[in-house]
């Protein structure tokens, strides 16, 4: 299951959470609407960690922009709010699984 999160989520719900796989994309953007269903299916797979969404020009612009996002889709892995790996675009859904294995089981 994906949660959505917005700027004022971020301090308060994410960045205190044990392993986060957090989506940043934009409603116009094509390759993030192929990714969001296949983060959504592979949500699953990795129960101690929590999915969230945000959207870098409604919700999470401002985060978006501390993070450094400089293109979409950017999918980052945070432990305790800090960042232990990025993916930006979408590589289809083996690279994808393939990101979140080494990124959520290997830490």
């Amino acid at each position: 299951m994906i949660h959505q999160f917005q700027d004022s989520d971020w301090k308060d719900k994410i960045s205190k959470e044990e392993i986060v796989c957090v989506q940043f994309s934009a409603s116009w953007c094509a390759p993030c609407k192929q990714l969001s269903p296949v983060l959504e299916q592979l949500s699953g797979n990795y129960p101690t960690c929590k999915f969230f969404y945000g959207d870098i020009e409604e919700g999470a612009i401002n985060t978006g922009s501390e993070l450094g996002i400089r293109g979409v889709p950017s999918t980052i892995i945070f432990r305790r709010g800090v960042e232990v790996d990025r993916l930006v675009g979408f590589p289809g859904p083996a690279k994808v699984k393939e990101f979140l294995d080494n990124s959520i089981s290997s830490n």
